[in-house]
């Protein structure tokens, strides 16, 4: 049974924590003990109705205040697949926390209230989901109950979003609409009457019938970082060595022709071992181990490639830059750079531009960056890392950058 990976988005009191416990609530999800203490908190708020958003909202603060402020994951199953959301904070100041919790993500929910319509945060939070590449968009116009489900009001909301959307959004991307009512089930498991109007499917069935887009993590160029040098210490397999990780992209296939990095030497597969099982193929997501024909110098940290795809050694980076820390980013400054499981020192040699993701206008050289702002950078990096560009290929196009001292990450990047 495959998993699929969900973001959910948009502004504060859109609903998204209420929506999530619809779905674990009508799924069956949630079990007895958690029910009735469910039951008994919503009565001492008062409550003549089971507030389901209380169920995500698990830290003290996000109950008192009645938002969210960290990522939760929640996991819940149908009889057709597993799925795992990260339930996102929508206040702008938790931007960073919105970014690293959809950095995974398939799917990306973004919630819009039928009453406000579409509002900064939520073009912030697709600008986001774009840039992360996420292929598919299902933007849920909730609280339709309070608009009376009028389908003039839904559409009015599906084309402002499309306006927007004509902006940023990539080739491939897919963007789909759904009115909803999370408070009170409406279109959220199955169809209702109150929206008879409405030709789609439910929120479930739309997420039930989605391609996880595994085929797409496969068609990019073969990566597979070397994590694990297997050597037995056995008599039988004296003159074994295998080389143990997870195939970040593309597939590797007994037979090819691969090319180490950064060394360059070149040898064939000649096995590919997944637990006790002998594969002629490894696909992306598979951990593995693959064994060569030749014993070449192959190292944790090293990365194989297929001959013909090898990526660009970069010692100079142009990426576009999440920034996640309170003290401004500016340029000069030195942080430690992780690429996969490599890290080397980096250097800021300029910031090229700010990104305002309400207009999307851009601002040459600013003096810094500050928190939850989105910009260009250019970094030089100590050892050379081999990247490719994140529209490319996402699984290779991505890094975070820690601060050398206290050693937080302090900020996402992707490649240009």
């Amino acid at each position: 049974m495959d998993i699929l990976r969900i973001a959910t988005a948009g502004s504060v009191d859109d609903g998204k924590s209420t929506l999530i416990g619809r779905l674990l609530y009508e799924t069956q999800s949630i079990t007895r003990d958690k029910l009735e203490a469910l039951e008994a908190a919503s009565k001492r708020k008062g409550l003549d109705f089971l507030d389901l958003s209380l169920l995500t909202d698990g830290l003290i603060a996000e109950r008192e205040q009645g938002i969210t402020i960290d990522v939760a994951h929640i996991y819940f199953s149908t009889p057709t697949r597993k799925y795992i959301i990260a339930d996102t904070p929508g206040h702008f100041e938790y931007t960073r926390n919105m970014v690293t919790g959809a950095s995974n993500a398939k799917v990306s929910l973004i919630l819009v209230d039928a009453r406000h319509g579409v509002v900064e945060q939520t073009f912030r939070h697709f600008f986001i989901s774009s840039m992360l590449r996420i292929p598919k968009v299902i933007v849920c116009v909730n609280k339709m109950d309070l608009v009376g489900y009028s389908e003039e009001r839904f559409q009015q909301i599906k084309q402002e979003f499309q306006d927007i959307a004509a902006k940023v959004q990539f080739s491939g991307q897919e963007i789909e609409f759904v009115p909803i009512s999370s408070l009170y089930g409406v279109n959220i498991t199955k169809k209702s009457d109150e929206i008879s109007w409405y030709l789609g499917v439910s929120l479930l069935e739309t997420l039930e019938k989605f391609d996880d887009q595994v085929k797409t993590d496969s068609s990019h160029a073969a990566r597979f970082p070397v994590q694990y040098v297997v050597r037995p210490k056995t008599e039988e397999y004296h003159d074994y060595r295998g080389y143990a990780g997870r195939v970040a992209s593309g597939t590797f296939s007994v037979g090819d022709e691969i090319v180490v990095l950064p060394t360059g030497q070149r040898s064939k597969i000649s096995s590919i071992e997944k637990f006790d099982q002998s594969l002629q193929h490894a696909h992306a997501r598979e951990s593995v181990v693959i064994s060569l024909e030749t014993d070449v110098d192959v190292s944790r940290g090293n990365m194989l490639v297929k001959a013909g795809e090898e990526p660009t050694q970069l010692r100079e980076i142009s990426a576009q830059v999440c920034w996640l820390d309170y003290q401004a980013l500016t340029p000069g400054k030195t942080l430690l750079l992780q690429h996969g499981i490599n890290d080397t020192k980096a250097k800021v040699l300029a910031l090229e531009e700010l990104i305002n993701v309400q207009t999307l206008e851009k601002s040459e050289n600013p003096a810094q960056l500050k928190l939850n702002e989105i910009g260009g950078i250019r970094l030089k990096v100590a050892k050379p890392i081999f990247a490719d560009t994140y529209q490319e290929n996402p699984s290779n196009g991505a890094f975070i950058l820690i601060d050398e001292f206290s050693h937080a990450t302090v900020g996402v990047g992707f490649m240009n």
